[in-house]
């Protein structure tokens, strides 16, 4: 098996991307399982392949001793002067065991070992690949529709895009490249699970970090997302230098950065609002495009009274009270909105921890 096993060790290095030595070593570890399989086979035995004619053979370390009490890890004098005449008791020496025959039975056994180890191994550098993108973008052809699943190829190893994970609204057919979210990857018995998604309030990060240089350098931080999929999101960002403002940033030049975004994300509209650590100012921001008059705030239970003018009542609340709840996902605080009219009538008046704004 020789050459033939030289030349099917480059094929397999081209085609799968290992090593030679990986093969070469799989190969031997394959020839060794097979050895071990003869009758009265040495449990100190260990292969070595020839890397460039392909030719191996079985060998076993024994030490040299007048009487041989185990033959596994024995040999006797005179048969190791015939092997060699300097060598002398104690002295420990290779023998070579290799049975007879072994070469055919051996080769049939080892392919089948080695195809099963290269696809092991060929798995486990998929899952590391993939495992050390979690948290990421990926960029990848959707290859075939099955009901409402999306399959998506990722190079090395498949997806599937299922309908939770798709933006409402969003269609795909064969051969689109799309963005997806690298949510988690997993081991499994038949190779790495990729979990993707293009759902995942991640995804709007990472977009981000791709197209805003100043997040990319981390001169703009950003500090939460709250996403609602295929309708509107709400970012706050923070710029660690005041010569550089955190929203127009992000906004880019004409709103070409955000813009770039909203289309990959099948028009998604995002507000971009700025992060205070005065809660009171983070929540009036993160109702924008609301105008609000006053915030109060209790820490204690992390609730929040915010007042607006009468005519931004439905501006701030959203239609079927989307703002406010993005708004509220966003800071992590509860927000209960009123107008100046509906708090008059309630004879709600400033009250300690309440700003205007």
């Amino acid at each position: 098996m020789s050459q033939e096993l030289v030349q099917a060790v480059m094929v397999l290095t081209k085609q799968k991307g290992f090593s030679p030595e990986v093969i070469f070593d799989s190969l031997e570890a394959a020839l060794l399982q097979a050895y071990k399989k003869e009758t009265d086979a040495n449990d100190q035995a260990y292969v070595e392949l020839n890397r460039e004619t392909g030719d191996f053979r079985v060998f076993a370390k024994k030490t040299v001793v007048e009487t041989v009490e185990d033959s596994n890890t024995q040999i006797d004098l005179d048969s190791a002067r015939k092997l060699d005449l300097r060598y002398e008791l104690g002295d420990t020496i290779e023998v070579d065991i290799t049975p007879k025959n072994f070469g055919r039975s051996a080769a049939h056994t080892a392919k089948q070992m080695l195809m099963q180890r290269l696809r092991e191994a060929e798995r486990s550098i998929v899952y590391e690949e993939y495992y050390s993108r979690e948290g990421d973008i990926i960029t990848a052809t959707v290859e075939r529709i099955e009901g409402r699943n999306i399959f998506i190829n990722l190079g090395k190893t498949e997806a599937i895009l299922p309908p939770t994970e798709q933006i409402p609204g969003e269609t795909y057919q064969v051969g689109d490249r799309i963005r997806c979210y690298i949510v988690e990857v997993k081991r499994t018995t038949k190779g790495p699970q990729v979990m993707i998604s293009r759902t995942h309030p991640g995804l709007l990060k990472r977009l981000f970090e791709l197209e805003v240089p100043e997040i990319y350098e981390g001169v703009v931080e950003l500090k939460s997302v709250a996403r609602e999929p295929g309708m509107r999101s709400k970012i706050a960002v923070y710029s660690r230098d005041e010569n550089v403002d955190a929203v127009g940033a992000c906004v880019g030049p004409k709103g070409q950065r955000v813009q770039n975004i909203v289309d990959e994300l099948h028009d998604e509209k995002i507000d971009i609002v700025k992060w205070n650590e005065d809660p009171t100012i983070y929540i009036a921001n993160s109702l924008s495009p609301a105008k609000v008059v006053s915030v109060t705030v209790n820490e204690d239970d992390k609730t929040s009274r915010v007042i607006v003018p009468d005519y931004q009542l439905s501006l701030a609340i959203g239609k079927a009270g989307q703002n406010a709840r993005l708004a509220a996902k966003l800071t992590n605080w509860k927000i209960d909105i009123k107008s100046e009219s509906q708090a008059a009538e309630a004879g709600e008046t400033a009250a300690e921890g309440e700003v205007s704004l």
